[in-house]
């Protein structure tokens, strides 16, 4: 027994082996190309509607549906392909995101009229909805020792997406319009096709799918890649693992029989389409981390974009309200990309603040650290302040918000089994695009309605519920490796 122990090694295993090198600094740069193109895909909403508004002489109404339509397509997006990554692999599922993506961005820079610019806009929401598939796919390729740290310089891929949306959009906006910034905004995501014969499939999938010969193979390629060697023996997955230290134990015949029953589903779950890995979600041993991680999703979400948006409604709030005739028009110089690009750095302390503490003090301290603290900046825009306060306010919130984003975005995945880790990070942020799709119809709108202290509350409500939930997340993954089964959870 014990010689046939020392002559396996696990994925986790070969990983720390191997550590991170050139081969995962592909798989980083990769996935990190299609963290830009969303980032990009987000930020070009800030300026597109005020532009479109003017040109077509739209209402408001119909100006913040060009942005809610983006979540709600979001919102369907992370949904299926988090279920069509499970079924039938990583690279399908961020393939179709890349193709879907790419193809609507640069047909909706041609849209002729307001109504075939919302359905592309729909189209293109539901390919950045598989933004989750790459960030999963990126952490089943980092060693558990450093995976936070990693997961934080992937994070940073979309700091550099905003600001280069910025960017591109005070060069182009100005000389040639919004249908250029959609063009061009839709390069990232060709890139990812362009690329994609070379991007490997995740060998912790493949091992878990049956498909050890093939999860090996990559494992080898990573070996010569980084110079290492894999452990000495054969590759099995965690799952068999754990079924022979059960086969040992006064329990094993219920115990194995629980397992082999979890392996039917598993089979049964890539046959019917990820149905099974939806209801594994709601599971005793899952529902409480679900339910949660759904609520901080939304929040997180609903006060980012928020704070993305109302970044010049606030600036301008007393301006706006003592005068009518300010709240239907929109600044149509320089300001709003100098004031947006500006915020955009906010998201630069915020990367540094989660990659300081996510792997020092915990993914849950460092989350709710950050929403607690972002309810103690936006306290003082609960009543009208100066355009300084206000600015820095904001900054500070700004900073806050997007660390505990990155967080979440490498807390999620860990708390997950291989078999459903994409299901449960896709409905987690389709949820979180419910509050994407509320906050500019309800936030904005109050602020567009002279109603800034009833806007703050509600975005204070929404950030402190975020904190409490946080702290009754049910464990901490720091440091831990990544699960394989169910029950590994409990």
């Amino acid at each position: 027994m014990m010689e046939d122990v020392q002559s396996t090694f696990t994925v986790d295993e070969a990983l720390v082996s191997l550590g991170f090198g050139k081969f995962q600094a592909f798989v980083l740069v990769y996935a990190g190309m299609g963290w830009v193109a969303e980032a990009m895909e987000m930020m070009l909403l800030s300026f597109v509607g005020p532009a479109v508004q003017v040109q077509w002489k739209l209402s408001s109404h119909q100006e913040s549906l060009i942005t809610s339509v983006v979540f709600v397509g979001m919102l369907i997006g992370a949904y299926s392909w988090g279920i069509v990554s499970d079924s039938y692999g990583r690279r399908t599922g961020f393939l179709f995101t890349a193709l879907v993506t790419s193809v609507a961005g640069l047909v909706s820079a041609f849209a002729p009229n307001y109504t075939s610019l919302i359905i592309m806009r729909f189209f293109v929401g539901i390919g950045l909805g598989g933004g989750p598939v790459l960030s999963s796919w990126f952490l089943e390729f980092i060693p558990a020792p450093n995976r936070g740290t990693w997961m934080v310089i992937f994070s940073a891929f979309w700091t550099i997406g905003t600001i280069f949306e910025a960017s591109l959009a005070w060069a182009i906006m100005p000389k040639f319009g919004w249908r250029w910034l959609l063009g061009l905004s839709a390069l990232p995501s060709f890139l990812l096709l362009l690329f994609y014969s070379f991007t490997p499939e995740s060998p912790r999938y493949l091992c878990m799918n049956g498909r050890v010969t093939d999860a090996t193979g990559i494992l080898e390629k990573m070996a010569k890649a980084n110079r290492g060697k894999l452990p000495p023996g054969r590759l099995v997955s965690d799952h068999k693992i754990e079924l022979d230290e059960i086969s040992d134990s006064s329990e094993a015949t219920y115990l194995v029989s629980v397992e082999k029953q979890n392996d039917i589903d598993e089979d049964t779950n890539s046959k019917n389409g990820g149905i099974r890995a939806v209801l594994k979600l709601l599971t005793p041993s899952l529902i409480r981390s679900t339910l949660l991680l759904w609520m901080v999703f939304f929040g997180n979400a609903f006060s980012y974009y928020g704070i993305v948006l109302l970044t010049s409604e606030l600036s301008n709030g007393n301006r706006a309200c003592a005068s009518k005739e300010m709240q239907s028009s929109h600044t149509d110089d320089v300001s709003l990309y100098k004031n947006v690009f500006v915020s955009s750095f906010a998201e630069i302390p915020g990367l540094v603040l989660s990659a300081v503490m996510v792997d020092r003090i915990g993914r849950k301290l460092s989350m709710s650290s950050m929403l607690f603290i972002s309810c103690v900046f936006l306290l003082p825009l609960v009543f009208h302040q100066t355009e300084a306060i206000t600015t820095a306010s904001l900054f500070g919130a700004r900073i806050c918000i997007s660390a505990s984003f990155t967080i979440v975005y490498i807390y999620a995945p860990e708390i997950y089994p291989t078999s459903v880790r994409t299901t449960g990070i896709g409905i987690a942020s389709s949820v979180g695009r419910i509050g994407g799709i509320l906050c500019p119809l309800v936030a904005v709108g109050l602020v567009h309605g002279c109603h800034q202290t009833s806007a703050v509350l509600l975005f204070e409500l929404v950030i402190f519920l975020s904190g409490i939930a946080v702290s009754l997340f049910p464990f901490e993954t720091s440091g831990c490796k990544l699960n394989d089964t169910i029950i590994d959870l409990k």
